[in-house]
């Protein structure tokens, strides 16, 4: 088994599918939200066996470079590690996932963590 970091990635309320969200009630989005925490408990106990840590919400951004430290914005919403045969099946695991199924989430990006090198 390899192991592998998705990321859950979404845009800002005015791009991607957080446009449709807008345009929904209070009442309809809180009736997806249940539907989609429902979803997403399903989704991770059909894979609990392999989940190595379930992550969780990304908050607010800091880039630290040369140039110092500065607030930023980028497109990743959540995270999740977990292991899988190959990269494919990795990939599969996310097939019609809820974080953009049910919820405004615009996609999912599944990479594997390699080893360090020369360990």
């Amino acid at each position: 088994m390899k192991k592998f970091l998705a990321m859950y990635m979404g845009t800002p309320p005015d791009k991607g599918n957080n446009e449709k969200w807008g345009e929904l009630s209070e009442g309809e989005q809180k009736a997806a939200i249940e539907k989609g925490m429902q979803a997403w408990g399903e989704w991770m106990g059909k894979y609990q066996d392999v989940i190595l840590d379930a992550g969780g919400p990304l908050g607010k951004t800091k880039s630290i470079s040369v140039r110092g430290v500065e607030d930023i914005s980028n497109e990743m919403t959540g995270y999740i590690i977990f292991n899988a045969k190959t990269h494919e099946d990795a990939a599969q695991m996310f097939e019609g996932h809820p974080h953009f199924a049910i919820f405004p989430g615009d996609a999912v990006e599944v990479m594997e963590i390699m080893p360090m090198p020369g360990q």
